[in-house]
């Protein structure tokens, strides 16, 4: 089996096919601190793609609720608990290197009966697809809790000793899908321009390999059709042929309805070698690789995704770790007193439907000072501006947003 970067781990791992790389990557930043789960992103994605007969229980956008939902339930601690059981205790990092085995590694030591797993995954039963929001707001439990599980001492950070919170998912267009090394049939293939990851159903047959591999679980099949499917990233809207785009690259319908305004998708640059060719000025390649405050989903499983989250500040660390690698320590405490730079871009987030690919920032006024969890913290009033592909400017906006306050002579409706 060859061998592949995987910058994420920090070192080579195994993987089915040769070193090749898009000349963009789609790839997005959810901020889960600002996620209410209004279920709006999900239902957009419904109402666009999955509305159709057969595809009652495809959910290709979800929105659950950790540390106890998932759709289909429990995908994650059920994959965690094979790669534990194929190599006990050794999920580990150090030196910032993943030491352990990723699921293609691991595949070699479960078989099923056609031979050895491409990459080790199990197939969910019919009842794990059926919840998508089993366990929605459902807290963890403490000595000391309420009737609503709640603790009675109150809540404060850096962490609560009940939480939960909200986990937004779509398929992560992984460098390295699990789901494309393990069809049969080689139907499932990465687009050279843009990296977004998709099923030719003329060539599926439905064995379902691509959803038991899949460690994310975002291929599904579809009975009335016997082929399966999984989210296409909205692909026409990236290639700007969308009516409202004009033209230019387009986020997801997922990302444009954000309510909560938590979600940043976009296009990075990758290189020859699959290494991100360095964009300083593009907010993802600020968020992810300079500043760090965005991790991956599960790195340990190998498949390098192109999901990235900001983790939520209020859960216990160690939960965090296993879930988002050794990064986080350094992303909330980032995230919580953000510097001046970092403070600007987020303001970036569902600003426009047209893909960011550069910014500038004009520096403003010095708006206060203070300290937060014994750190200086500034704010400025600064400007952030945004371009398109085409390098026209898109938006720009301030830091502190501008109040506005009805005028006394126009009267109340209410």
């Amino acid at each position: 089996m060859p061998e592949v970067m995987n910058w994420q781990l920090g070192r080579k791992m195994r993987y089915p096919y040769e070193e090749k790389h898009p000349d963009w990557q789609f790839a997005f930043v959810f901020n889960t601190n600002r996620c209410i789960a209004c279920q709006t992103c999900t239902m957009a994605c419904k109402s666009t793609w999955t509305f159709s007969k057969g595809q009652e229980a495809m959910w290709w956008n979800n929105v659950e609720t950790k540390p106890y939902g998932g759709y289909p339930q429990h995908w994650d601690a059920k994959l965690l608990k094979l790669m534990d059981e194929a190599d006990p205790g050794g999920m580990r990092w150090r030196g910032g290197a993943y030491r352990g085995k990723t699921i293609f590694e691991l595949a070699q030591k479960r078989a099923d009966p056609e031979g050895h797993q491409v990459a080790l995954g199990y197939l969910p039963k019919d009842e794990e697809w059926r919840g998508p929001n089993f366990y929605e707001d459902t807290s963890t439990k403490y000595p000391a809790a309420g009737p609503l599980g709640l603790s009675t001492e109150g809540a404060q950070l850096p962490e609560h000793k009940t939480w939960f919170f909200y986990l937004q998912r779509l398929c992560n267009h992984c460098t390295y899908p699990a789901c494309l090394a393990s069809c049969p049939r080689t139907a499932i293939y990465k687009r050279p321009e843009d990296g977004i990851v998709l099923i030719d159903q003329k060539r599926c047959r439905g064995y379902r390999k691509c959803v038991e591999a899949c460690p994310y679980k975002k291929p599904m099949f579809r009975g009335t059709t016997r082929v399966a499917e999984k989210c296409v990233g909205c692909y026409p809207r990236i290639e700007g042929k969308d009516p409202l785009s004009e033209g230019q690259p387009m986020e997801t319908r997922c990302m444009a309805v954000c309510v909560g305004q938590i979600r940043l998708q976009g296009l990075v640059k990758i290189g020859p070698d699959g290494a991100w060719a360095e964009d300083r000025q593009n907010p993802l390649y600020y968020l992810i690789r300079v500043a760090k405050v965005a991790l991956p989903l599960y790195p340990q499983f190998g498949t390098e995704p192109n999901g990235y989250y900001i983790p939520p500040r209020w859960v216990p660390r160690d939960y965090l770790r296993q879930m988002y690698g050794p990064g986080v320590d350094h992303a909330i405490e980032a995230y919580t007193v953000p510097d001046r730079e970092l403070l600007a871009v987020l303001q970036l987030f569902r600003r426009s439907q047209k893909i960011i690919f550069r910014y500038e920032i004009q520096e403003g006024p010095k708006i206060y000072e203070t300290e937060r969890f014994g750190r200086k913290f500034t704010l400025w009033n600064d400007t952030v501006i945004a371009y398109g592909k085409d390098g026209r400017e898109l938006f720009r906006t301030t830091v502190e947003e501008p109040i506005h306050v009805r005028p006394a002579q126009h009267a109340n409706s209410i």
